[in-house]
């Protein structure tokens, strides 16, 4: 029989700090937030990961970037849940939806950026059997400030210069699915 979790109410919402089987309302889970990178609903704890899928609701805003343009050895796939945004894909660009779903196979360059006239809300999962990950120099990403500069395989330099996420939930509900 597996157990339920424990869930305590943190600085930045209610979050996992035991393993096992839990219920959690996304207003009410783990949050942080980024003046450029927008608003990110995490569900696993300090203490607490899931080892073969990661999942995240990204909440951009026009023009926010939730990550530099990239490739990985693992399959990712978005459904976007309200609002709209800019998909760039192997170096195009696509304007999504409410209710589009995009799948990157491994290795598919790939970034959102907020677009329209309200916040957008980005359904993310992804598999996790490796950590290799490539950030290519993309003029298309460049403009729209998700690029960098150089490739780099490293994390830490594809987001040097850029604000630390921050514990805490969004700034502002509005506009948001649940408000």
């Amino acid at each position: 029989m597996v157990e339920e979790a424990r869930l305590e109410q943190l600085d930045y919402g209610l979050t996992p700090v035991t393993d096992g089987w839990f219920v959690v309302s996304v207003p009410e889970a783990a949050w942080v937030t980024n003046e450029v990178r927008g608003d990110a609903c995490v569900f696993e704890g300090d203490d607490v990961s899931f080892p073969e899928l990661g999942f995240t609701i990204a909440v951009l805003r026009p023009g926010e970037s939730g990550g530099r343009y990239h490739r990985e050895v693992n399959q990712e796939d978005f459904l976007v849940l309200a609002g709209e945004c800019i998909l760039l894909i192997e170096g195009e660009e696509r304007r999504l939806r409410a209710w589009d779903f995009v799948h990157c196979p491994p290795y598919t360059d790939h970034a959102f950026v907020g677009a329209g006239d309200g916040p957008c809300v980005i359904f993310m999962v992804g598999a996790r059997k490796g950590r290799e990950i490539v950030y290519p120099r993309a003029e298309l990403a460049l403009r729209h400030g998700a690029g960098v500069e150089t490739e780099t395989t490293s994390p830490a330099e594809a987001y040097a210069g850029l604000p630390e996420w921050k514990p805490g939930p969004p700034e502002s509900w509005a506009g948001l699915p649940w408000e």
